[in-house]
């Protein structure tokens, strides 16, 4: 291996590529947080099972260059000998894009649309969204991988070099030599940074998704459940391991079904929504005893129950609420009249309790903060 010297030269330039290539990739994370009500909404990434990528609107990237003023007597390219750097010299006065009656002639901003693979997607999305109120004191069982920089080796690749280090090394080797600390950097200098992959070990976990589907449920209504327990199942996946899942589905009765049917099967019949409460009760007290598990149970329904089942359904679940960290409840609209059943739960004096009302396929990102957030603002009840 040749020896290495200590350059002068500006860095900079030779970082253009990377430099650009990281503020697109800012670009996009900005575009998919401004639209994540719509992308996650998406239907072809939910039918595909994650694997289609979705298309997002991005402000044209363009780099800072000198543009020919077609309209010269605006304003002349000499200046006055006055101006200093930063002074604009002119702007092109514009009423605005997309303002107005009729067509315009004024430029509008340039968009285009990047595509964004799911991977990219999650990342954004679940950054900010945890399990509330895991408590630690309960069986540590459930585990969360993460990667920790821990040791620097003086042999690795030249990606992980650690640039201070060699620097440090080198200057130290050369003073005692008595030449100039940054003489030159020698093979025996080079430091690398390693790492290793750490279990962080977090306490039990049991969701149990309970979706809604009888005939009162129509396409627009099991869609919207079906996108928030999607979403729901590739979270708890992607930041936890061994997270235990339920699935249960009802009509006037409640059974618990695979994670296939779940998300594919269709029922008819009428609604008790109590049904699906109770065989949930019957799970966790069967199977989980609260001491040593963090419990949530989410409910998706168009809330058009039985209204003779409605008292037994608070009943049920105020039981399930001792049992609980938090109790999600997920009431979807086509109308701006709330449900006998939402009334019902709004008597509940519980702050596990959650509820949100999703009319527009766009409010699932708000069930997914409301349930799931770090922050305990967004975390409100209906």
């Amino acid at each position: 291996m040749s020896d290495y010297t200590v350059s002068r030269d500006d860095w900079s330039l030779h970082r253009k590529g990377y430099i650009d290539q990281e503020r697109h990739q800012e670009k996009v994370k900005e575009a998919i947080k401004k639209n994540l009500g719509e992308v996650i909404s998406d239907e072809g990434i939910i039918l595909s099972d994650g694997k289609k990528t979705v298309k997002v609107p991005i402000k044209s990237l363009q780099e800072y260059h000198f543009r020919y003023d077609f309209n010269k007597q605006k304003h002349t390219g000499q200046g006055n000998g006055k101006s200093k750097v930063g002074d604009v010299l002119g702007r092109e006065q514009a009423s605005g894009p997309g303002k107005g009656s009729g067509a315009g002639e004024d430029p509008g901003e340039d968009y285009y649309e990047a595509e964004v693979s799911f991977q990219q997607l999650a990342e954004v999305l679940f950054h900010d969204l945890e399990l509330p109120n895991l408590d630690p004191k309960k069986t540590p069982l459930l585990t969360n991988e993460g990667i920790e920089f821990n040791d620097v080796r003086k042999q690795g690749i030249m990606a992980n070099i650690d640039k201070k280090r060699t620097i440090v090394e080198a200057m130290k080797r050369n003073a005692r030599a008595g030449k100039d600390p940054l003489y030159k950097i020698t093979p025996e200098d080079l430091r690398f940074k390693t790492w290793e992959i750490k279990q962080r070990y977090e306490s039990n976990a049991v969701v149990i998704a309970m979706m809604d589907t009888s005939g009162s449920m129509g396409n627009f209504e099991k869609y919207i459940a079906r996108t928030f327990f999607f979403w729901m199942v590739q979270f708890l996946r992607t930041k936890y391991t061994n997270v235990t899942l339920h699935f249960l589905a009802h009509h006037t009765e409640a059974k618990e079904v695979t994670e296939n049917e779940f998300f594919t099967k269709g029922e008819s019949g009428g609604t008790r929504c109590s049904s699906v409460y109770k065989l949930a009760l019957d799970i966790i007290q069967e199977n989980y005893n609260p001491v040593d598990y963090n419990i949530y149970p989410f409910h998706f329904t168009d809330g058009d129950n039985i209204a003779s089942d409605n008292e037994n359904c608070v009943k049920l679940v105020n039981e399930l609420l001792n049992y609980c960290n938090i109790f999600g409840y997920g009431e979807i609209l086509r109308t701006h009249y709330t449900s006998t059943l939402m009334t019902s739960f709004k008597r509940i004096q519980n702050e596990k309790f959650r509820g949100v009302t999703i009319r527009d396929k766009n409010e699932v990102y708000t069930a997914l903060t409301t349930f799931f957030s770090k922050d305990k603002a967004k975390a409100v009840k209906f």
